[in-house]
């Protein structure tokens, strides 16, 4: 498996790396993934540990926060790994049934107004469905999750309601 570091405000350590890639090996054996992304950053007297693993079209992401950064890479491989658990199911069955739909390459439009976006995130989605957008959500631990329907083959955004359930964006044709 294929770790890839990102520190931010400190050093990663060799020891630390070693140990994050012993952490995260176990994946490549549980549902095969290819690499995974860390982000490592020191905040005051604590770390943060972000970890995201891309497989067959979805990611599974997870963050953890604390005064030990040992403790911190513990902790998201066990959050990781009982996500996976949760969904394994799902992810097996995607593994094996891999859509051939190319990705559909976004394209970022000009923004008209003064105002400039703090941050602007690109991405690359393949149509899925309802279901799928709703579980890739809970994978990321979002609010919210924006694809591109199978149906319909137009952008929709899924979304966590205050109540507990579900809302579902549909642009008007």
């Amino acid at each position: 498996m294929q770790v890839n570091f990102k520190a931010r405000n400190m050093e990663i350590s060799e020891s630390i790396s070693e140990y994050a890639i012993k952490r995260l090996s176990k994946f490549d054996k549980l549902i095969g993934a290819d690499e995974a992304f860390v982000t490592m950053r020191s905040i005051k007297d604590r770390y943060r540990v972000e970890v995201s693993i891309p497989y067959h079209g979805i990611t599974i992401r997870g963050e953890e926060e604390g005064y030990d950064m040992y403790a911190c890479i513990d902790l998201v491989t066990d959050k990781l790994e009982s996500q996976i658990h949760k969904y394994r199911s799902r992810l097996i069955k995607r593994g094996r049934n891999r859509d051939t739909v190319p990705p559909v390459e976004t394209v970022a439009d000009e923004w008209v107004e003064d105002v400039v976006p703090v941050r602007e995130k690109t991405f690359s989605t393949k149509p899925m469905t309802t279901e799928e957008a709703i579980m890739q959500m809970n994978l990321l631990s979002h609010s919210f999750f924006a694809y591109v329907s199978s149906d319909t083959k137009a952008v929709n955004v899924v979304y966590r309601r205050n109540d507990g359930g579900y809302g579902l964006l549909v642009p008007e044709r």
